[in-house]
Order: structure tokens, then C-alpha cells, then sequence
């Protein structure tokens, strides 16, 4: 009778052991697929003629900066937005990225921001701490204020790494340009798609004696 009971606890074993590997198997293969292929993201066809974009790029890694702000800025162009309709300023680095965006976002002139910036490891923990800030503020800032605020910040171990992501056809800079149109056309279509007569910070609507209104001077960097 033992023996009998043995046998079937084994038995058992053996089946959830084997249960186990193949869903490891089954489960893991899909991630691998997606960490294979770069950048593999599908847009669809975007219409950016109505679209409001705000941009935010860091003084520190220039060069770098600049080349990706370019790939950002053809993507617009390819899906129609104006250059009119493109505000664009600049903060000393990364680390003030998030407030700026924020007050560009409270401004409620922009149906969407792309942060801009490099940052590249070095030999402190100052790349961990401000990578963490970073990508936290700016989601916060998204989350809160309801427009969409684009992480367009290259976090790399070395220069080599910057130069493949910021140059050629892997210039991040595009793929962000079609995320914050999408997302505008988003916010658009859930908000309504209110805009303010002018971009840039400190543009507000006053309401004159005749009950019109009109653009307040615009405040900007």
C-alpha cells in the first residue's frame, strides 16, 4: 500500500515538473522575440495637420540632442504638422525636463510634448539618479495635467550607443515624433480638442469688456 502511494506522489511529480518547463518554455519565447527586434513599433497613419506640439530639449549633449530634435521634427512634417504648430525651447539639462514640460502643459497650448535629452553613464550613481527622476517626472507629468508627455531621453552606457540612436534610420527622434502625434490625436478625440489662439508658455485667454476673447502675450524662455 506504501509502495502504491510512493509511486503516485513520483507519478505526480513528474507531471508538474514537466508541466512547469513547458510553461516556462511557452511563456519566455514571446519576450525574447520582442527584446530581438529594435524599435519594431508599427504606427498607423497619422493626420498631424490639427496637431499642437511642444518640444523640450536639453543644452547638455548638444550634438546629440540636435540630431535626434531633427528626426523628431521630420516625423511631424511627414504626418502634416505645421511648423507653426511646433513650439520648441530648451532647458540647461535633464534634470529639468519634467518642470518645464509641466508648465508648457499647464499653458494648455500643446496636445502633446517630447522631452529631449541624452544622458550617458558614467562612474557615480549620478546617471541611476537622474534616470530614475527623469522618466518618473515625466510620466507624472502626463498622468496629472493630461497631456501627453513623450520620454524621449536616450539612457546609454556608452557614446557608441548614443551615436547608433541618435544618427541615420535608428534616430529615435522619428519614432517620437509619431508617439506624441498619436497621442495628440488621442487627447483630441477623448478632450474635444480645445486649443488656445497661441503656443508657448504663459499664453492666456482674457475675456475682454465685449465678453471676446483674445490671446494673452506669450511668455516664453
Amino acid at each position: 500500500m506504501n509502495s502504491a502511494i510512493i509511486c503516485l506522489v513520483l507519478a505526480a511529480l513528474c507531471v508538474s515538473c514537466n508541466a512547469f518547463q513547458l510553461s516556462k518554455s511557452f511563456s519566455r519565447s514571446p519576450v525574447v522575440r520582442r527584446m530581438a527586434v529594435e524599435g519594431a513599433v508599427d504606427f498607423p497613419t497619422l493626420d498631424g495637420s490639427k496637431a499642437r506640439i511642444g518640444i523640450i530639449k536639453t543644452r547638455w549633449n548638444k550634438e546629440d540632442v540636435s540630431n535626434l530634435v531633427d528626426g523628431c521634427k521630420k516625423a511631424l512634417k511627414d504626418t502634416g504638422v505645421e511648423d507653426a504648430n511646433v513650439f520648441e525651447t530648451e532647458v540647461p539639462g535633464a534634470f529639468e525636463l519634467p518642470y518645464a514640460a509641466r508648465l508648457l502643459a499647464l499653458s494648455g497650448t500643446v496636445d502633446a510634448i517630447v522631452c529631449v535629452g541624452v544622458l550617458v553613464k558614467g562612474d557615480t550613481m549620478h546617471f541611476e539618479y537622474i534616470s530614475e527622476a527623469v522618466s518618473s517626472g515625466i510620466m507624472n507629468v502626463g498622468l496629472q495635467t493630461a497631456c501627453p508627455c513623450v520620454f524621449g531621453v536616450l539612457t546609454c552606457n556608452t557614446e557608441e550607443q548614443v551615436k547608433k540612436r541618435s544618427t541615420g534610420k535608428h534616430n529615435h527622434g522619428k519614432d517620437w515624433g509619431l508617439t506624441a502625434v498619436e497621442m495628440a490625436l488621442l487627447r483630441q478625440e477623448a478632450l474635444g480638442g480645445t486649443q488656445k489662439p497661441s503656443m508657448g508658455f504663459g499664453a492666456p485667454i482674457e475675456v475682454g469688456s465685449s465678453g471676446k476673447t483674445s490671446a494673452g502675450p506669450k511668455v516664453g524662455f
